[in-house]
């Protein structure tokens, strides 16, 4: 498969050596806000780029009919008309607010904890993430998509960020510190014990194993898909 990387920081690094170890060919590396290079070559693009970016490349691929999955966040406000690009286009699309399969199984986890918990109102929900001084988002996406998993399986209304969390706004602690890759920790609390289900994260590999898995899901299909597909989870 010839891949073009949409982004080629830290993580695209990490996704073109994985992909390059499965057999995968790496023929285009766009930096930056840049629309001066030609996707038609590629048979399958990967975005790891920046939030000012990401809703032209995705955009690109589209119109070119080259099958897409986005990893970066920060540009969701735009995702519906991604969507609805994909299917005026007949496309491939898949976003992800984080593509570890380790996470992914996280959010499952997650939602079905949600869901148990949630006529026992004596626990207080909330979400800790941790990530290295570079990150330019918070909270994470990871987060915002635990978060609203949360929310669509109990009382909870909103998330705040940093703040105490309230009956109805559920609260988001998001800390920068050093190199860390990403750790993301729910805690359900009660005045008697408390329950807390985690991922941390060692480094970039499981980020950029499950983006190559999602790209060679993908290619030869058509739809808007998440990694509960690629992964035949829920």
């Amino acid at each position: 498969m010839r891949i073009a990387l949409l982004g080629y920081g830290k993580m695209g690094k990490a996704i073109e050596k994985m992909a390059e170890s499965r057999g995968h060919s790496i023929v285009l590396k766009v930096t930056g806000k840049s629309d001066d290079f030609d996707i038609t070559t590629a048979d399958m693009a990967i975005d790891f780029s920046i939030p000012d970016a990401a809703k032209d490349n995705i955009a690109n691929c589209l119109k070119n009919g080259i099958p897409v999955i986005s990893g970066t966040t920060g540009w969701l406000n735009d995702y519906e008309n991604m969507v609805t690009l994909c299917r005026e286009r007949d496309g491939a699309f898949i976003y992800a607010s984080n593509f570890s399969l380790g996470v992914n199984i996280l959010f499952e986890m997650n939602r079905k904890l949600a869901k148990m918990m949630q006529g026992l109102s004596q626990y207080k929900i909330d979400i800790e993430e941790i990530h290295h001084t570079q990150k330019l988002d918070a909270p994470s996406g990871t987060a915002i998509t635990l978060a609203n998993c949360i929310i669509e399986n109990s009382n909870y209304k909103n998330w705040i960020l940093n703040e105490e969390g309230t009956k109805e706004s559920l609260a988001i602690k998001a800390k920068r510190m050093g190199k860390v890759p990403g750790t993301h920790i729910i805690n359900f609390n009660s005045n008697v014990d408390k329950i807390s289900i985690a991922h941390e994260a060692y480094n970039r590999d499981g980020f950029a194993l499950g983006a190559v898995v999602a790209a060679e899901w993908l290619l030869g299909k058509t739809g808007i898909f998440t990694m509960k597909d690629v992964l035949n989870i829920g």
